[in-house]
């Protein structure tokens, strides 16, 4: 194969025909239902040096450039035709600075198995994904949905600078007064963001000293009972307590069942209590199936259970939605999500957001008071066949359908545009994105948006 200046790197390269070219491609993807979307090469970056030459590599041969960094997209948005795909996933420094409290990583650093352990041996905590192999990289740049998020704010709040190399081939940093455009758009822009950030500093804040985790499990059949109590109480609960309704199937019985949890980060046992005290509040709770309050728990002991929610080597059908409206109809609209789920390790969540607070000046910006997301996961070996691909798709796109009229837009982390697209920034920061892409990015140089139709991206698709 005939490259303009492809052998200039530290780290490996490889090209369609290499023998270790399709394990390049999609061996990092997390989802083992992998697209067959075919890029121009494949460099697996060891330097910054690589990573300025990736860009120089690119243009001198007519192709775009993706990135990858953990590989966690479900629709592996890293993988595109005629791309240049730059992985990171060999740069895995971490750097604390004990005076300023700021870490800095690299985008493949996973938030919960390498930087949570380096924080927590310095008192310090940064609130990364739940899944603990997720990298830091697409999960910063989408907005960061992480632990209690909806007390002390989205991960991308964090980020007090990034270094990052632009489409012109040039290494900067970019924080609140110097490329202030990049930093804009690096905090909630996902894959459209114009660069490849090369490393987050991130301001962390003191680790809490006591986990208390209240569950209480409900028959399925009680979902509109239990939902039409958590809209009554969620947004006046404390702001150290992370809320999260789930529906999955009860690993004794085989039967589907309502999981309220409530996660206190919090000093004290004592403060943990007074924290999830709402909880008892429950007028479901003689209806529990299982109950614990405030009981002793870890972040890696949650950590472990977020693991096995979405085990590795699974196949993935993704799909999510913010509600809004009245919390009747909003009930009633998303209960076949919860209620009829097509696999058993399938499960659906409710994630609050309220009471919602104003956000800082960023891409990130669309939110409501709470968050629905549906994890189709299939791990059975006759998966792999694609025609349960194709019936858990057609199952989730008809549940999703249901929740039209009280859905208002999608968060990126979850979504997949190939498959259906919806509103993901408001419309001025969508606007603002866009002038920041001509600025930095004229030629279209990295890939942006993998998306069905790219011509009405951030529009809901049923209001075009």
């Amino acid at each position: 194969m005939s490259v303009a200046g492809g052998s200039d790197f530290t780290g490996r390269i490889l090209y369609p025909g290499d023998p270790d070219f399709d394990e390049a491609r999609v061996g990092r993807v997390f989802n083992a239902r992998r697209p067959g979307r075919q890029p121009a090469a494949v460099l697996f970056a060891e330097t910054d040096d690589d990573i300025i030459r990736a860009v120089t590599l690119a243009r001198r041969n007519g192709w775009s450039v993706s990135v990858r960094s953990g590989g966690h997209s479900w629709a592996a948005w890293s993988v595109r035709d005629n791309a240049l795909l730059v992985d990171l996933g060999l740069l895995r420094d971490i750097e604390f600075d004990d005076e300023s409290g700021v870490v800095s990583a690299r985008p493949a650093v996973m938030g919960g198995n390498e930087l949570d352990p380096h924080l927590e041996q310095r008192g310090r905590f940064f609130n990364g994904g739940h899944c603990p192999t997720v990298g830091i990289g697409g999960f910063l740049l989408q907005g960061g949905q992480g632990w209690l998020a909806r007390g002390w704010g989205w991960a991308a709040e964090s980020i007090v600078a990034i270094d990052v190399v632009t489409a012109d081939g040039e290494l900067v940093r970019a924080d609140s007064s110097t490329n202030a455009d990049l930093f804009w758009a690096a905090r909630g822009s996902g894959p459209g963001f114009p660069g490849i950030v090369t490393r987050f500093h991130l301001a962390t804040r003191p680790r809490f000293g006591y986990v208390g985790h209240t569950v209480q499990v409900y028959p399925i059949r009680l979902f509109r009972d239990v939902m039409s109590w958590m809209y009554s109480i969620h947004a006046s609960v404390s702001p150290d307590v992370e809320i999260v309704c789930v529906s999955q199937t009860d690993p004794e019985s085989g039967e589907r069942v309502f999981v309220v949890s409530a996660l206190a980060l919090t000093t004290t046992r004592a403060d943990a209590e007074a924290a999830l005290a709402p909880f008892e509040s429950s007028p479901l709770l003689a209806h529990a199936l299982h109950r614990q309050f405030a009981t002793p728990s870890s972040l890696a002991e949650q950590k472990k259970s977020q693991a096995v929610a979405n085990p590795e080597g699974a196949r993935y059908t993704v799909d999510n939605i913010w509600v809004d409206g009245e919390p009747s109809e909003i009930i009633e609209r998303i209960e076949p999500l919860f209620r009829d789920l097509p696999t058993p390790e399938a499960f659906t969540i409710w994630f609050s957001m309220a009471p919602l607070r104003p956000l800082p000046d960023m891409a990130f910006s669309l939110q409501t008071d709470a968050y629905v997301a549906t994890y189709l996961v299939d791990a059975a070996e006759s998966a792999g066949d694609g025609a349960r691909d194709l019936a858990n798709r057609a199952w989730l796109n008809q549940a999703m359908a249901t929740a039209q009229p009280v859905t208002a837009g999608q968060y990126l982390g979850d979504s997949d545009m190939g498959n259906r697209q919806l509103r993901f920034l408001g419309d001025e920061q969508f606007a603002r994105l866009q002038q920041v892409l001509r600025h930095r990015d004229p030629g279209g140089l990295f890939v942006g948006y993998l998306a069905h139709d790219p011509s009405s991206l951030n529009r809901n698709h049923w209001e075009r």
